[in-house]
């Protein structure tokens, strides 16, 4: 090879190199399988007649560690809102994305300080979506925050549609639940929607570190009992995974609900299992966390329903599939104090359905109701007292007398009761009226917690009667006439230094108590009170008779 051919080929490769050098070239973006274009990645492929990429089949997918809402690649254009309209909420759903950004429900005020007075609800989940899918699709999974969708709406429905998916909204007549129904044309087996659930809801309410502790994930398998995950018991260093199939999966705080179910009539599982993980805590509350569930799409179809709104007990119920109890409360009593708030909560919505008033005046009449039924087993309860009272100087003269026998002591009892047509047991069961209150407050007190009916609703001077009463007239109102119920039953009795310690100090500490409670139990409970004053005074005058009969009958 001659000079000339070796300069030549020196010079070529100068030029190639420099060039290179010189004149970079941008580089490529990388292939972004996620978004219409997904046919047009870099290896050649072949497009079906409806223009989807077919792709190898793989298995379903397992629940990986949930990803943050604020992860993958966004699409070129700006993010578009529309707004899908309900008869009581307002779904804003993003495109990109085909998902719910947030629910307006304008029947609600925002109780919150920080909002004007008078804005109403709006269900967010901080700077993410309330919900965001990704699309496992053979060998693909296409967050859809990455998709830029074609956007119908026709009717109360709206339609996000991509070559590889058809997404639809359709709004139902309830009014807080869409029907969201899709279709993957040409899905190969194992093909599956991947749906990150709210992080967290925004408070909307006036102590928002106190709807900040019911945040909460749930979920119910078929024929089994609601199972609850609270944000608190969440690790941001561990993953949690729930297995299985599910009928419903949901996030909410105190009063609010974002609930992914089966169809309503369809009893069987839609969501297979869930997977949480834990957030930083913000002071000594929790108020992020991560949730993931995974709907196999069977035979290209995707089918489920989507709850956006309150925690209302009738609506709630109406669905059929336990939703109602997805605040689970009372915690391992729950499965006790359940009965007794269902029967509660059942009577004041009949209440406040029948009689038209405020749920004040409900709870006023709910506590007359209560006394007035209770009256019976009450006077008997206390005219038993009296007998026993009666009865005194003759059952210590039988435990004196046969202090050293007690069988004989025993059936000298038994046969002076029966005189007296009494049973042994007669003094335990004089007691039970007077506990029988107490299971109703119990209930009342969670059923109070945790229902949205009571939210908001002014009575008298009270601003809301879920809250604390902010000038404490309630709470000292009922202590004073639970010290006046049993200053009054003490009167006519034999002296006890012990009961006279016990009827100051119970109303003392019941006050301080219910200081901080909603002021609408304080009402319940102070009604019902002063409702059973007049049954207290008639029975200790009669208590007070059968004492200054007895000595009197002694003597003869």
């Amino acid at each position: 090879m001659d000079k000339r051919t070796l300069l030549a080929l020196a010079l070529i490769a100068i030029v190639l190199v420099g060039s290179q050098l010189f004149f970079k070239q941008p580089r490529r973006p990388a292939p972004v399988v996620d978004t219409t274009a997904a046919a047009t990645a870099t290896s050649p492929v072949t497009t079906t007649a409806n223009g989807a990429a077919p792709v190898a089949p793989t298995p379903t997918p397992s629940l990986a560690t949930p990803a943050p809402a604020d992860t993958g690649r966004l699409a070129k254009q700006p993010p578009t809102m529309t707004t899908l309209t309900t008869p009581k909420a307002d779904f804003i759903l993003t495109n990109p994305g085909a998902a719910p950004t947030s629910v307006q429900v304008s029947s609600f005020r925002d109780l919150s300080p920080k909002t004007p007075k008078g804005t109403p609800v709006r269900l967010r989940a901080g700077k993410a979506p309330l919900l965001r899918f990704r699309l496992a699709l053979g060998k693909d999974t296409i967050a859809l925050d990455t998709v830029q969708f074609t956007v119908t709406q026709l009717g109360g429905a709206t339609t996000f549609a991509s070559p590889f998916l058809r997404l639809t909204y359709q709004a139902a007549a309830d009014g807080f639940r869409t029907e969201v129904r899709g279709e993957v044309p040409n899905a190969p087996p194992g093909t599956a929607l991947l749906i990150d659930l709210p992080p967290t809801l925004e408070s909307v309410e006036a102590d928002s570190i106190d709807d900040a502790r019911h945040l909460a994930y749930g979920f119910r398998r078929p024929r089994r009992d609601v199972e609850s995950i609270s944000f608190s018991k969440l690790d941001s260093l561990a993953t949690r995974v729930d297995t299985g199939g599910m009928q419903w999966v949901a996030a909410r705080n105190k009063y609010w609900l974002v609930a992914l179910m089966k169809p309503v009539g369809d009893s069987g599982a839609a969501f297979n299992g869930l997977v949480t993980r834990g957030g930083p805590a913000i002071g000594k509350v929790k108020r992020l966390a991560h949730a993931t569930t995974v709907f196999p799409v069977v035979n290209g179809r995707i089918a489920f329903d989507l709850y956006a709104g309150p925690q209302s007990w009738q609506v709630l119920r109406a669905f059929g599939n336990e939703l109602e109890n997805v605040n689970p409360y009372a915690g391992f009593l729950h499965a006790v104090v359940q009965p007794f708030a269902t029967i509660v909560m059942r009577t004041l919505l009949w209440m406040k359905a029948t009689f038209q008033v405020n749920y004040g005046w409900v709870l006023v009449l709910f506590g007359v109701l209560i006394r007035l039924l209770l009256w019976p087993l009450n006077q008997k309860a206390m005219r038993t007292s009296i007998q026993m009272q009666r009865l005194q100087p003759e059952l210590q003269e039988i435990q004196k007398k046969y202090k050293t026998d007690p069988e004989k002591q025993r059936d000298a009892l038994v046969k002076l009761y029966a005189s007296h047509g009494m049973s042994p047991l007669s003094p335990m069961l004089g007691c039970l009226p007077m506990l029988l209150p107490m299971p109703i407050l119990f209930a009342l007190y969670f059923v109070f917690q945790n229902t949205i009916e009571f939210r908001d609703v002014q009575f008298l001077w009270l601003p809301d009667i879920s809250l604390k009463d902010p000038f404490f007239i309630i709470p000292i109102v009922m202590g004073g006439s639970m010290f006046l119920l049993s200053w009054i039953g003490m009167r006519g009795m034999p002296p006890n230094p012990q009961a006279k310690m016990m009827s100051y100090m119970m109303p003392v500490m019941f006050t301080v108590m219910f200081l901080n409670f909603a002021s609408g139990l304080n009402l319940y409970y102070a009604v019902q009170n002063i409702a059973a004053l007049p049954q207290q005074w008639v029975l200790t005058r009669e208590r007070a008779k059968a004492a200054a009969a007895t000595p009197a009958a002694r003597k003869t």
